[in-house]
């Protein structure tokens, strides 16, 4: 049986092949893109219906469609310190940020946490006069811890 891993290796593969984005891909799935592109990386597990049509769309067989639809080990990376420089700088924000957000959520809300499940995000680009940006929305419900 083909790992998520391996399932999410031969999407990227043929996508790429196909000069399929990311875009189309959740168009023809029906989700938002955010969302396709974590679950056929391996993030969330895919109903049958919309492992189906990744597949479809993608020109892969059932041994895709089926390890799309598996349940997934969240968070996993290869390494503690993510050694891509795209994931790492995400992991320096947090690093550099992540005191200064926790101690404004607290402020803000309380003791509690923001949702990693009830969650939402948007990466879009940002036109700027001295080089486009990178805009990302973290989305989160919050959730007071209970004593």
């Amino acid at each position: 049986m083909m790992t998520k891993q391996e399932a999410a290796d031969a999407v990227c593969g043929a996508r790429v092949e196909r000069g399929v984005t990311w875009a189309q891909l959740a168009e023809a799935v029906g989700r938002p893109v955010v969302w396709t592109t974590a679950a056929v990386l391996g993030q969330h597990p895919m109903s049958a219906a919309e492992a189906e049509a990744a597949a479809s769309a993608l020109e892969l067989g059932q041994d895709v469609v089926k390890a799309l639809q598996l349940q997934p080990t969240r968070g996993a990376l290869g390494a503690a310190v993510p050694v891509d420089p795209t994931v790492y700088r995400l992991y320096e924000v947090l690093q550099v940020y992540g005191p200064t957000i926790k101690e404004l959520i607290h402020e803000e809300f309380g003791d509690g946490i923001m949702s990693a499940i009830n969650f939402r995000l948007d990466v879009k680009r940002v036109p700027d006069p001295e080089g486009d940006r990178v805009e990302i929305v973290l989305n989160g419900k919050f959730l007071p811890y209970q004593w």
